[in-house]
C-alpha cells in the first residue's frame, strides 16, 4: 500500500475526517509513510488529531502572498492573467506538520514521525470557482500530491459531489465515502460514486457511520450503487465528547479504532481484487470473503 493515494469522501457531517484521521495513524502504525492532506474549507483534521488550535497550521489557500507568488497574480501582474501551473513541488516538505503517531495529539519536533499533516482548505467564497488563482493553486498542489509523492496519502475531501471534477481526483487509487442512516447521504454516496467511476476510479468504498441498530448497516448496504461496504461503525458518544474537548478520535474509543481496522485491512483487499479483474471479478469473491471478515457490534 505504500504510495497509495486514498480520498476519503461524502456528505458533510458523516464522519469523513474522523475516518481519516484513525486510517492515518492506523497506516503509520503498520509501517507507511503517511502524508494526510486536509482539502476541506472547515480544516477540522487538525482538531481531529488532538492538534490545539494555537498550534495547527494556517490553510494554504489562505497565504494570499503565497499564491500570488507561485501563480504570478500579485499586484504587479499584468490584467488578469496568471499561472495555471505555478511551482508547488517545494511546499509540502515546507508546511507540512508532523503528527504523534500514537494519538496523544502532540506535535512532534524533527523528523520523528512517518504521520505528516498538510492544510490545504479549500474556496469558500461564492463565486470563486477554479478559474482563479486560489484555485488554480490548489488544483497544483493536489495534482502534485496525488500523482507524485511517494507517501501513502489521505485526503479528506469537502463535502458533497463538487471536488469530483478535478482532473487530479483520475490519481487517486481508492475512494471511499463514509455514510450515516439517512436517504440523503445514501443518495450523495451514490453519486459520488457514480461520478467516481466515470472519472476511471476501479476501487470505490463505502463505510457505514453512527450505526445504532444492525439493521441500518443492512439498510444501507441494500441501497449503495457502486460501491461496495467495508465496514460499519456504531454510534459513539465518546467521538462526539473528543470533537467537543478537541481531544485525539484515535485514543476516543477503542472499538471504533477496531472497526476502522478492519474496514482498513477490507480496503486493502478491495484494492488488490480490483487490479486482479475489475468489478466482474470482485463482486461474487470479495463481497462474501467481506461477508466472513466484518463482525457487527452492538453499541
Amino acid at each position: 500500500m505504500q504510495g497509495v493515494k486514498i480520498a476519503i469522501g461524502g456528505k458533510g457531517g458523516v464522519g469523513k475526517t474522523t475516518v481519516c484521521a484513525v486510517w492515518a495513524q492506523l497506516f503509520a502504525e503498520s509501517g507507511f509513510d503517511v502524508l494526510a492532506i486536509d482539502a476541506d474549507p472547515n480544516t477540522s483534521l487538525a482538531s481531529a488529531f488532538g492538534i490545539p488550535s494555537q498550534q495547527s497550521p494556517q490553510p494554504l489557500v489562505k497565504m494570499k502572498e503565497l499564491i500570488a507568488e507561485r501563480t504570478g497574480s500579485g499586484k504587479d501582474a499584468v490584467g488578469a492573467y496568471f499561472r495555471l501551473n505555478p511551482k508547488v513541488s517545494d511546499l509540502p516538505e515546507k508546511y507540512w506538520l508532523q503528527v504523534s503517531e500514537t494519538g496523544l495529539g502532540a506535535r512532534v519536533t524533527g523528523d520523528g514521525s512517518r504521520l505528516k499533516l498538510l492544510v490545504l482548505g479549500a474556496i469558500t467564497q461564492a463565486g470563486a470557482g477554479c478559474a482563479c488563482p486560489e484555485g488554480a493553486f490548489l488544483k497544483a498542489l493536489l495534482t502534485h500530491t496525488i500523482l507524485q509523492r511517494k507517501e501513502l496519502v489521505l485526503v479528506d475531501l469537502a463535502a458533497g459531489v463538487e471536488f469530483m471534477g478535478r482532473a487530479s481526483v483520475q490519481g487517486i487509487d481508492a475512494l471511499v465515502v463514509v455514510v450515516e442512516p439517512g436517504g440523503r447521504s445514501i443518495e450523495t454516496a451514490n453519486n459520488i460514486a457514480k461520478m467516481a467511476k466515470e472519472l476511471g476510479i476501479r476501487c470505490v468504498g463505502a463505510i457505514a457511520n453512527k450505526i445504532t441498530a444492525a439493521a441500518q448497516k443492512d439498510v444501507i448496504e441494500s441501497q449503495l450503487n457502486g460501491a461496495v461496504l467495508l465496514g460499519a461503525l456504531k454510534y459513539s458518544r465518546s467521538l462526539q465528547e473528543a470533537d467537543l474537548r478537541r481531544a485525539p478520535v484515535f485514543g476516543a474509543d477503542a472499538e471504533i479504532v477496531e472497526q476502522l481496522r478492519e474496514a482498513k485491512n477490507a480496503l486493502t483487499d478491495l484494492k488488490e481484487a480490483c487490479l486482479k479483474g475489475g468489478a466482474k471479478y470482485l463482486a461474487p469473491r470479495f463481497t462474501w470473503g467481506l461477508f466472513r471478515r466484518l463482525r457487527w457490534t452492538k453499541s
